[in-house]
């Protein structure tokens, strides 16, 4: 598996997640042997150790950042901690999105039961009503959101769009099965619809001001086209 490079200099290197695969393996995963994560992968293809900057689910594709060495790492991260990286997911869901919602409800910490503050700004870019049914109704709604959280809690966008109804297609853990397997059955689309789709940030390093975008996966073209929806 080829990774699409969108960004590189002395400091980092930002690639494109694809959908199901994990950034980096736990110790002692079941799974080392039988697949990749992105740092093999990118080991595979540049024969060079990177190290990375924030986290992606494995199940999330898109941008992501990785530092050539250890010592560039915290500079970076301090972007994120600071809220000084400006973060665009795209994400489809089902039912009609509300034009604008600001969602703030507390998610639970990656190792404990203790709830942190969240907060996620939701806009509707597009939507639509499919005459396909969809228990218990005779046809389906959809919407094309774009997401811009301000926190980086462990699956905080996925849980967010659930808490307010409107879960992410392809979502096995707080989707809606019925939706879900009708984008299998008429879509062959069974991927999770959520895109971490662009960071703009000021380097840290060259100061300059940098506009990432990683490009939809096939997935995304397909509904794109049958809803006749665009970025």
């Amino acid at each position: 598996m080829q990774l699409d490079i969108l960004f590189e200099d002395e400091y980092i290197i930002c690639v494109s997640k694809p959908n199901n695969v994990v950034v980096h393996h736990a110790h002692h995963s079941r799974n080392v042997s039988d697949e990749d994560s992105l740092l093999q992968l990118l080991f595979n293809q540049l024969g060079k150790k990177f190290y990375p900057i924030h986290r992606l689910d494995r199940k999330t594709s898109g941008i992501i950042l990785l530092a050539k060495e250890t010592s560039f790492v915290s500079k970076f991260q301090e972007l994120f901690t600071n809220n000084e990286i400006q973060k665009t997911y795209y994400g489809i869901v089902r039912g009609h999105a509300p034009e604008i919602k600001t969602i703030d409800s507390p998610v639970k910490g990656r190792d404990s039961n203790v709830y942190k503050e969240a907060e996620t700004l939701l806009e509707l870019s597009g939507k639509t009503i499919q005459d396909i049914p969809v228990k218990p109704y005779d046809s389906s709604r959809y919407s094309l959101v774009k997401l811009s959280p301000k926190t980086g809690r462990l699956h905080q966008l996925r849980i967010h769009m659930n808490k307010i109804s409107h879960p992410l297609i392809g979502d096995p853990k707080y989707g809606d099965k019925n939706h879900n397997t009708m984008f299998i059955e008429n879509f062959n689309c069974e991927n999770l619809f959520l895109h971490a789709y662009s960071l703009e940030f000021i380097h840290p390093f060259s100061k300059e001001g940098i506009v990432l975008n990683a490009k939809f996966p096939n997935d995304w073209n397909i509904v794109f086209e049958k809803f006749n929806w665009c970025i």
